[in-house]
């Protein structure tokens, strides 16, 4: 074995930190810029392409599935009880009430009565003039007395 130590004592004088200095690199202003506004253009086109790409199901209410919609003669929409289970029964009229419906529901007891309504899974249009019952889900409104979001119909005349 060798007479000298594994580990040495450490002179503080002669210990210097080395100056290493990084190399230099000069970035033209006008290329971060361009860069920067080339990462907004690919991000905006691929935000445009995504959306033109996604399924439309998921803008609607996808929990009513192809087993829960009513298609008897007279009957049209979901067949959930639990989201739907508010009903009226009246004459449907198009158009609403300071943008508050598309459509109204005429029901005996005047203007105080009547239900204001919406729909994403009924077509509400199909059925103006006629006598319907509709059942739907009631949502908040200051303008109106009742607005109702419709996801089943039924004609009644």
């Amino acid at each position: 074995m060798s007479d000298q130590p594994l580990v040495t004592p450490l002179n503080p004088t002669t210990l210097t930190p080395e100056k290493r200095s990084a190399p230099a690199v000069l970035v033209n202003p006008k290329t971060v810029y361009l860069a920067l506004f080339a990462v907004v253009v690919v991000g905006v086109l691929s935000g445009f392409l995504l959306s033109k790409t996604s399924s439309p199901a998921s803008t609607t209410n996808s929990s009513v599935a192809a087993g829960d919609v009513a298609t008897g003669k007279n009957e049209v929409g979901s067949t959930d009880t639990k989201t739907f289970r508010d009903t009226a029964t009246g004459t449907l009229e198009a158009g609403g009430s300071n943008g508050k419906g598309t459509h109204k529901l005429i029901r005996p007891g005047g203007v105080s009565q009547t239900v204001y309504l919406v729909s994403s899974i009924v077509d509400l249009d199909e059925y103006v003039g006629k006598k319907v019952e509709v059942w739907g889900e009631t949502l908040k409104a200051k303008e109106v007395g009742w607005l109702m979001d419709v996801g089943r119909l039924k004609i009644l005349e």
